[in-house]
């Protein structure tokens, strides 16, 4: 692979339109920052709304260009299941990219960019399982049956927090839709996504089938948002900005699918086993630094035995092994952007003027450098009305809170604008099909956490967004349906008549 960390490290990279590289417009770039270090370690182009327009009719063109438009279903899944090698080939690459531009512990990133090949391979698989169906409509001597057509240009703007996993989950079941794509990444964490770019010319997609404009959000992603030549938008991010996109959307007619903010209840009965219960605490909030739309932030524990967990929860936060992301030992690294963990630290002073108090945590480890690290911080005595508990904070930050009734466990669980996911521990199955059942969140689970496959649906309910992400869902997502009707009856019709029988 050509654009790996060592050559991207201090150069400048430009945007990626119609199958080759080309300098943004107004020749303007910006610098990303290494979270580890506080400093900058590339440039990346400031594309603007010049730049998006070209992108868009790079890929409005590949969708008339017979390299893609007339190729066999087959034919496409073949060429993602080429660009599912090439990741799988270039797995380290990936990952230290990832982890040098966000932050993330290398773990992390390598057990991500290990499963995105299996992502691509099973939408390869279903490229050529998209099919309409014969319809037996209620009139004699018509055929009727439907067609499944990819939407067109379809814009994906993409998040800080795990950029390739997530630029994955639309762009696999688009590209397997036969759809082209113009990508906008976070401007905080460019370099995984124009790598990507570089493996799918050396695929084979034709060219405008991927293109990558980088920018800030307000010009560049808000330009995209608004184009009149897109087909439809996934975004991924704030719940505020999806609002916005959601209207860019309705505003040209298009659908969109929105992964929004999430503020997820994890709840802990007392016939729970408490070690999986504890370990799935806090590997719920505290992976990827708590900077994850599922984070398990507000957690329930039984009044029996909350004191208890609190402590165990506490202990294992106090443990946690913060560190450089690149080093395989470290367990927790730095927060992805310097204002994200100023967030985090106005959050944690709310929470202790509500009076919640802090069982672990709050503040910034000693570590020497200027990285963006704070510690995993469990706040005790929390109540689900604080701040702390209503707002997204998106950092490694817990809210333990009691309660003994399960009826008011599942009030207090759906009183929140976000429906993301939900997650219970009970050796109690009715139990926990009640909870299922009642909770309002798109993905629900049971003795487990986080335990995501690209099979199973995925999307939030109220202020999470809308839209599914993952399994045959996803197909649907990006394409339309079309109906056709042939008459072969050999009857003459009255043109003034509807046919009704």
């Amino acid at each position: 692979m050509k654009t790996t960390m060592p050559q991207i490290a201090g150069r400048r990279a430009d945007l990626f339109v119609g199958g080759d590289w080309r300098k943004p417009a107004a020749g303007r770039y910006f610098a990303s920052y290494d979270p580890s270090a506080g400093a900058p370690w590339y440039e990346a182009a400031d594309g603007d709304a010049d730049d998006v327009d070209a992108a868009v009719g790079a890929a409005a063109a590949a969708m008339q260009d017979p390299a893609w438009r007339d190729i066999t279903q087959t034919r496409r899944g073949d060429l993602i299941r080429r660009l599912a090698e090439l990741i799988d080939e270039n797995q380290e690459s990936l990952a230290q990219l990832e982890t040098r531009d966000n932050g993330k512990i290398i773990g992390e990133t390598r057990a991500q960019m290990n499963y995105l090949p299996q992502y691509f391979t099973y939408f390869a698989g279903l490229a050529d399982k998209i099919h309409g169906e014969v319809l037996p409509i209620n009139k004699t001597g018509m055929l009727n049956f439907t067609l499944r057509e990819p939407l067109g240009v379809v814009g994906i703007i993409a998040p800080w927090n795990s950029p390739l996993s997530i630029l994955a989950a639309a762009l696999a079941p688009c590209l397997a839709a036969g759809n082209a794509v113009v990508a906008k990444p976070s401007e905080h964490t460019s370099a995984s996504t124009l790598a990507l770019a570089e493996l799918c010319m050396q695929a084979g997609f034709p060219a405008g089938v991927f293109n990558v404009v980088t920018g800030y959000g307000e010009s560049a992603g808000r330009a995209l948002a608004r184009h009149p030549g897109i087909a439809k938008l996934a975004f991924t991010g704030g719940t505020d900005t999806g609002r916005e996109v959601a209207a860019h959307a309705a505003a040209n007619l298009v659908p969109c699918s929105l992964e929004l903010g999430g503020k997820s209840p994890h709840v802990i009965f007392d016939d729970a086993d408490p070690a999986r219960a504890v370990n799935g605490v806090v590997a719920g909030v505290f992976a990827a630094a708590g900077q994850t739309c599922v984070a398990g932030s507000r957690c329930f524990v039984h009044a029996r035995v909350y004191d208890d967990i609190v402590a165990q929860v506490a202990a294992r936060a106090r443990a946690v092994r913060i560190g450089h992301p690149a080093d395989d030992a470290t367990q927790l690294g730095p927060l992805a952007l310097r204002a994200q963990r100023e967030k985090v630290e106005r959050y944690v002073q709310h929470g202790l003027d509500e009076g919640a108090k802090l069982a672990a945590g709050g503040g910034r480890p000693g570590i020497e450098g200027d990285g963006w690290y704070f510690q995993p911080t469990v706040f005790s005595d929390a109540r689900n009305d604080m701040k702390i508990a209503r707002d997204e904070i998106f950092g490694p930050v817990v809210c333990m809170i009691r309660f003994s009734d399960e009826a008011d466990l599942i009030a207090q669980a759906n009183d929140s604008v976000y429906g993301l996911a939900a997650g219970v521990w009970t050796r109690d199955i009715d139990r926990a099909l009640r909870f299922a059942r009642a909770v309002e969140a798109g993905t629900v689970w049971v003795n487990t956490y986080r335990s995501a496959s690209f099979v199973s649906p995925a999307g939030g309910f109220k202020a999470s967004g809308y839209g599914k992400h993952n399994g045959v869902e996803a197909m649907r997502e990006f394409t339309r349906i079309k109906s056709v009707v042939i008459d072969h009856s050999g009857r003459d019709h009255d043109a003034f008549v509807i046919q009704l029988k």
